[in-house]
């Protein structure tokens, strides 16, 4: 379960930024997820409480936004929704299309208090 892992890297960012201003706890982290990151939401939400312990997080809500699966075709420049195993252009259904989103982990929002 490499999510413990990804948690102990999130929590080293959150302490920095907590560090950088001044705050003493951490109200809530928000992520972004895509389907393509590699990382399983609901095992990252698990093990969040128990990576969180002793940190200025331990106690924070985690909260977590699954990012959609978006691609641009290279054929007629469309952007538009895709599912997994099927990264093709759902307007003209070309084959050669670009990731937009949908691979991303990403730390989008920390709260931070006194």
């Amino acid at each position: 379960m490499h999510e413990l892992s990804i948690c102990h890297a999130l929590l080293d960012q959150v302490e920095v930024l907590a560090a950088e201003h001044g705050a003493q706890r951490v109200a809530s982290i928000t992520v972004s997820i895509g389907p393509l990151s590699g990382v399983e939401p609901d095992l990252l939400q698990a093990s969040y409480p128990l990576a969180s312990v002793g940190t200025v997080a331990d106690g924070a809500r985690l909260e977590i936004v699954r990012t959609p699966l978006r691609v641009r075709c290279e054929q007629c420049g469309a952007e538009t929704a895709a599912t997994l195993n099927r990264l093709v252009c759902g307007a003209c259904g070309h084959l050669r299309t670009v990731l937009v989103s949908g691979d991303e982990l990403l730390l989008t929002d920390v709260e931070l208090s006194a």
